[in-house]
């Protein structure tokens, strides 16, 4: 199961993994992601929350490869 995977969940998983993941994780793990992927993570926030998100990825500089693996894996952990 890899971090790519949560993208084939049902909306309903997302929202629980979406509970309990570190924010902080889950925006360094969306760096590298697919547009499918943080399509189907901000649908399954608020708007306010979303909105956030993004603001947080856009201000997200240069980050190693290995930080960003290391947040996709404590993300697939909780999964």
């Amino acid at each position: 199961f890899t971090f790519e995977d949560i993208a084939k969940l049902d909306s309903r998983a997302i929202q629980e993994i979406l509970k309990v993941v570190d924010k902080k994780d889950l925006v360094l793990a969306l760096k590298t992601a697919s547009d499918e992927m943080k399509e189907k993570i901000m649908t399954n926030l608020s708007k306010k929350a979303g909105e956030s998100l993004l603001e947080e990825l856009q201000f997200l500089g240069a980050v190693k490869l290995r930080e960003v693996e290391g947040a996709q894996r404590r993300v697939v952990e909780i999964v």
